[in-house]
């Protein structure tokens, strides 16, 4: 990633709306803003504000298809944004196979 922004990222994150919609652009792949307003209890302009302020810290793309225009997770700068926080925030004496292993026991 270019540009990376960890203020944006952590910005864009801090908010329930956008983490949903990150999360059923991954598990869905790419869907319109008709599309996810069926998903959520808020309007059309809410989501489009929502899909924007994604789109500026660089964590969901779009490509436009006829009058549609469809988001999808930018996964390589989730990633990458998630590892560089990971990396600059975690203990240096954690262990990761036992975080991936606690991880594991509570899902």
């Amino acid at each position: 990633m270019t540009d990376f922004d960890m203020i944006a990222f952590c910005k864009a994150l801090g908010d329930e709306t956008r983490q949903r919609i990150l999360e059923i652009l991954q598990e869905e792949g790419d869907k319109c803003v008709s599309d996810l307003v069926d998903m959520f209890n808020v309007s059309q302009p809410t989501i489009s504000h929502h899909l924007h302020f994604l789109k500026q810290a660089n964590l969901v793309t779009s490509r436009r298809d006829g009058k549609q225009i469809y988001y999808s997770a930018n996964q390589n700068n989730i990633t990458e944004c998630c590892g560089i926080l990971f990396t600059k925030f975690a203990p240096t004496d954690m262990n990761l196979a036992e975080f991936v292993e606690a991880e594991q026991a509570s899902s």
